[in-house]
């Protein structure tokens, strides 16, 4: 319906579009949160630079990538490798807290609201700042799970005590050998529950979680409902912007709200139900507050 629709950045007076937000957090009668990889960015989960440095400068030094996100597709030459890093980056982008409390001003605005969340991140934010995770759908898995690498079944595990002992006995960026994670089933290796490709685990909480989003929308889609849309890009739009969008034009009740940095945009054909504020998520929330 909007992919070849010119969209519109907004305009508006900044300070304006925040006074309009506030006032749809607080009028409307059910908010779902559309949150992206900009989110976690404005709490301080950033692939480069200094937190880079501080938890991978010694594989910097002897592979040469500057990121996180490059090393994860380095061709490591043993598991043993592999398995160093992503012990590594599993540990401070899921299991350590975000360095900034956004999510938890974020959770403070809806927590007395019906809201619902639907986010492509794989960090465990929202559920670590308090959201329920009945109200939470990750639709690209989660960093600490562990499925099967063929996949022989459709079965997640969780890979938090595994991690840490990888964490704690790596040496010379190497993991001991029997600390290798093998599926209990096919014994083949296992891998994380990320979709990167058809072999992707859905496992049943994964199609429960759908469920229940199905439901909300369907529950509630001719209500005063605030579509609220986070640090959204376009690596995978039709997952929540192109949804959103098309929601609000079939509502005239409905609110679609982007707030993103540089890229805060709607199209033509729901301009006045939207509202878009161009500016960091975080800093954002701080003024809602």
């Amino acid at each position: 319906m909007f992919l070849k629709t010119r969209t519109t950045k907004s305009i508006r007076n900044c300070s304006d579009n925040i006074i309009k937000l506030k006032e749809k957090i607080e009028t409307a009668d059910a908010i779902i949160i559309g949150a992206g990889a900009g989110l976690s960015s404005s709490a301080g989960f950033v692939y480069d630079g200094e937190r880079f440095h501080k938890y991978f400068s010694d594989f910097e030094e002897k592979y040469g990538f500057h990121d996180m996100y490059t090393g994860g597709f380095y061709p490591y030459q043993s598991l043993e490798e592999y398995w160093a890093y992503w012990s590594r980056y599993i540990a401070v982008n899921r299991y350590e807290n975000a360095p900034k409390p956004v999510y938890d001003e974020l959770f403070r605005l809806v927590k007395d609201k019906d809201y619902f969340v639907i986010t492509t991140n794989v960090d465990h934010c929202f559920q670590k700042a308090g959201f329920d995770r009945k109200r939470l759908f990750y639709t690209q898995g989660d960093y600490g799970l562990f499925q099967c690498s063929v996949p022989c079944h459709n079965s997640t595990y969780n890979n938090e005590f595994v991690i840490r002992k990888m964490l704690s006995q790596q040496k010379n960026m190497r993991i001991p050998t029997e600390l290798l994670p093998k599926c209990p089933v096919c014994g083949k290796p296992m891998t994380m529950n990320l979709r990167s490709d058809d072999k992707f685990v859905q496992d049943e909480g994964w199609h429960l979680a759908a469920e229940r989003y199905s439901k909300f929308l369907r529950t509630r889609k001719r209500s005063n409902i605030l579509y609220l849309e986070l640090g959204v890009g376009y690596n995978t739009p039709i997952i929540i912007k192109y949804p959103f969008w098309q929601m609000t034009a079939k509502n005239h009740n409905a609110t679609y709200v982007c707030v993103n940095y540089g890229e805060a945009v709607y199209p033509k054909e729901i301009e006045k139900q939207s509202i878009c504020i161009n500016g960091d998520i975080g800093r954002i929330l701080n003024v809602l507050r």
